[in-house]
């Protein structure tokens, strides 16, 4: 298992962005969170097997039908236990 920290940037507040990766998350059967960022971004946590990591860092530059995502950043952060995926 693996975690990363990945930083949205773009159109992704008030287009379904954080809902919409969660769905995709579970898909992919990853556990964490997506929070919005004061800054206008979206910081999504994610932990799981590397190719869903993968899987879900390339749906992250697509996004929902009305994001415009601008940048993906990912850094792998110290693995950590999550209950599901959540949003805040």
């Amino acid at each position: 298992m693996a975690t990363a920290r990945f930083l949205v940037s773009g159109r992704v507040q008030g287009v379904f962005f954080r809902a919409s990766t969660r769905n995709e998350a579970q898909r992919l059967g990853l556990a964490g969170s997506a929070s919005n960022l004061a800054d206008g971004r979206v910081e999504v946590i994610a932990s799981g097997s590397d190719d869903a990591l993968k899987a879900l860092e390339r749906w992250l530059w697509e996004g929902p039908p009305s994001a415009r995502v601008e940048d993906v950043k990912r850094e792998a952060i110290a693995d950590r236990a999550f209950d599901g995926f959540r949003t805040a």
